[in-house]
């Protein structure tokens, strides 16, 4: 039995249930082996090789689930900050939300992995996260959930109307842009330009009035383009005006890979930016910093500044 042409759509699944590629990845390790030890006792009767295997896969990542606590974003922890010169000190002791690295697997539902989908399924109880998944991202029937969750077609369907119910304040990912969408890249391709130009009225321009910039690992965020502002003036006098940004994709949204200036002449990889683009307008932009985190995207940790 070949279980590898699942494999991405599983690390999709494990990811969107536990909030961290590198998790994701390891469970559905963990998923193949099983599911290998196992193949003597599938029985093609009663379900799909796809349908067993996210089966195996969902017990797993319950498994991992127990007694876990949420990764969240640091708009999730508490108020916005009012003071963009607030030391950027890191909370090494929180699981922080990981990015998804598009590149990486070919999954078909991009949309339903965008950062504020992804954070928002972290409050469900990890069974209704699931039910929420399996039933609405990946169109199982209520019946193939149940079996794969041992319990009944009105537990299911129960169990789904109380997900959607505290997810209403999600919002409609509709009018996000995703990462292939012209005005999405024209709006990047326009910040790119801005901020290797370290023109900070240019980039504010760009911004969305309530526009939302936080940084993990840092417990901080802003709120509004007057702090974004200040803080971006903030980020060029610490690390100086010469950087180069690389266009790339994560949760399915436009991403920006940003290379800060080095004494050796160099630039080193500073970030990862992912944007939300709705209406033209940026109205989030999340800035990973965690080298465990820049390390799943490939990309050079150095280029020439030649």
């Amino acid at each position: 039995m070949d279980f590898e042409p699942y494999r991405g759509e599983l690390v999709a699944y494990c990811y969107r249930m536990l909030g961290s590629f590198h998790e994701a990845e390891d469970l559905v390790q963990e998923t193949m082996l099983r599911a290998w030890k196992a193949r003597d006792r599938y029985d093609p009767a009663r379900a799909s090789v796809r349908t067993w295997l996210y089966r195996i896969a969902t017990n797993v990542c319950l498994t991992a689930l127990e007694g876990r606590a949420r990764r969240p974003l640091p708009s999730g922890l508490g108020a916005p900050g009012d003071d963009p010169g607030t030391p950027l000190t890191p909370a090494t002791d929180i699981p922080w939300l990981q990015p998804f690295p598009d590149a990486r697997y070919d999954v078909e539902a991009r949309a339903d992995m965008r950062l504020a989908l992804v954070v928002a399924l972290q409050r469900l109880p990890a069974r209704q996260r699931a039910v929420l998944v399996l039933r609405e991202v990946l169109q199982f029937s209520a019946a193939e959930v149940a079996d794969q969750l041992d319990t009944t077609v009105p537990a299911v369907n129960s169990t789904l109307q109380r997900a959607r119910a505290a997810l209403t304040d999600v919002g409609d990912d509709d009018t996000i842009a995703e990462a292939d969408d012209p005005g999405a890249r024209e709006v990047v391709d326009s910040y790119l330009r801005a901020f290797e130009a370290a023109d900070v009225p240019a980039l504010v321009r760009l911004l969305a009035d309530a526009v939302v910039l936080e940084m993990p690992p840092v417990p901080l965020w802003f709120s509004g383009t007057e702090h974004y502002g200040a803080f971006m003036r903030r980020v060029f006098e610490l690390r100086g005006t010469d950087w180069a940004l690389t266009r790339l994709a994560a949760n399915g949204q436009p991403a920006l890979a940003a290379y800060a200036s080095a004494p050796d002449g160099d630039r080193w990889l500073h970030s990862l930016q992912v944007f939300t683009v709705t209406g033209g307008r940026i109205t989030r932009n999340v800035v990973f910093t965690d080298p465990q985190v820049l390390d799943t995207f490939d990309l050079p940790r150095r280029i020439s500044s030649n």
